[in-house]
């Protein structure tokens, strides 16, 4: 029997010549990545340990994204250990305000993460560098610890389920709606621990922002990771941003899933997650009227550049309803610069909108947007669970920036 993308990528990491589901192996890493929620913990972790040193001043990247600019003194003190960390290991990539974005979308985009990579980060959401075919996963700050230590980590080795794409998607609709289908067609522990792996001849229809937030939400159907085939688009995305040599890694013809699914994407309506998880899913014509308070537009799964452009082409000429706060915050400086001359933050504030610097924060109810009891928002984030973006009794629609413009537009949940 042959072997998944993953099955490969860990196999070559482990120095095994084959892998099986279930196994349990050692793998070398090329990236440990931290934000300054987790990594103060696995840095007082490395030093208990009695570690002095980490294992490549250049493969951990740590990332101040998810309370900064620091909200608070408890935020301030996070980001100063981790500041004097990185200064104190020589780690090149540390990213501060001013030169930091959702550490998601920071990687790729500095060439940090690249096809055939092993990477592990103390965030769940690390699994969206599958869309460049790599294996990435999310692990707690103890493991994150022991990867800047040595630069290795355990993994069970994970089955697969396989989706062929085919057709392309319709105006209006986005990855976000795909991915939300498919989540609403698994559920939230319908992947457990297992590979979400993409390819067909679908998948040349997606753009790479596509394929980062369908990789992104891989962990909101409990996977191990998600994991695109590598294309052409691949490797267009990567030839200006990646300077060193990666290997490409495709699936055996004879290789084990568990299921099989095939999606035409020309199939897919525009889909809303409703509260209180990322499977409680409708398509657009079945949402009903549900009033909302605030819209917001961004985040590692939705802040790239064409996310932006979608809403900007909806909000243009628009005003943002006058019972709604909408904020958007593109997910990295250079997206945030990218978008200001393309004229879109114009068009943004001119709706009426608030625009933030890259951050997590309204994310994950940490700042910037904090929603207060009773009240509903329509965010192109990634969780909807109770209380994730403010009050237990506020509530989370998930759901593409074309639907959040038009909602925030229309002043209640609506699509284009």
């Amino acid at each position: 029997m042959g072997m998944t993308m993953t099955q490969k990528i860990l196999a070559a990491h482990a120095g095994l010549d084959k892998v099986e589901a279930g196994q349990l192996i050692k793998c070398k890493l090329d990236m440990v990545l931290g934000n300054d929620i987790t990594a103060p913990v696995a840095i007082n972790e490395f030093y208990k340990a009695g570690f002095n040193n980490v294992f490549n001043h250049e493969k951990i990247s740590l990332v101040m994204d998810h309370f900064t600019p620091n909200k608070d003194i408890k935020s301030a003190e996070q980001v100063k250990i981790c500041r004097e960390f990185a200064q104190k290991m020589n780690i090149k990539n540390y990213y501060d305000v001013g030169q930091m974005g959702i550490e998601h979308a920071l990687l790729p985009e500095k060439g940090l993460v690249a096809a055939g990579e092993c990477i592990i980060g103390a965030d769940s959401h690390t699994c969206t560098y599958g869309a460049l075919g790599a294996f990435s996963t999310g692990v707690g700050s103890t493991d994150m610890a022991a990867g800047m230590a040595s630069g290795e980590a355990w993994f069970k080795v994970p089955s697969a389920i396989k989706f062929n794409l085919k057709g392309k998607l319709n105006e209006y609709v986005m990855g976000k709606d795909v991915i939300l289908h498919i989540i609403g067609m698994l559920g939230v522990d319908g992947a457990l621990y297992r590979t979400m792996e993409y390819s067909g001849e679908g998948l040349s229809a997606l753009s790479m922002d596509a394929r980062f937030c369908m990789a992104n939400m891989a962990i909101e159907a409990g996977a191990k990771n998600g994991i695109f085939a590598v294309d052409e688009k691949t490797e267009a995305y990567m030839s200006d941003k990646v300077n060193r040599p990666y290997i490409v890694y495709q699936a055996d013809p004879d290789a084990d899933y568990d299921a099989v699914y095939d999606i035409d994407l020309s199939e897919i309506k525009p889909t809303v997650s409703f509260p209180h998880l990322p499977d409680n899913t409708r398509t657009i014509d079945e949402v009903g009227d549900v009033k909302i308070d605030q819209v917001v537009i961004g985040s590692c799964t939705n802040g790239w550049l064409s996310d932006l452009e979608m809403a900007a082409k909806i909000l243009k000429g628009r005003k943002v309803h006058k019972n709604v706060r909408c904020i958007i915050f593109p997910a990295t400086q250079k997206i945030y610069l990218d978008a200001m001359e393309a004229g879109y933050i114009k068009t943004f504030i001119e709706a009426g909108c608030a625009v933030s610097t890259p951050t997590c924060g309204p994310c994950l109810g940490g700042h910037t947007g904090i929603l207060a009891k009773g009240e509903r928002a329509v965010a192109t984030t990634n969780r909807n669970f109770v209380g994730r973006m403010g009050h237990p009794e506020s509530e989370v629609y998930l759901a593409s920036p074309a639907v959040a413009a038009a909602s925030a537009v229309a002043g209640r949940i609506c699509g284009v």
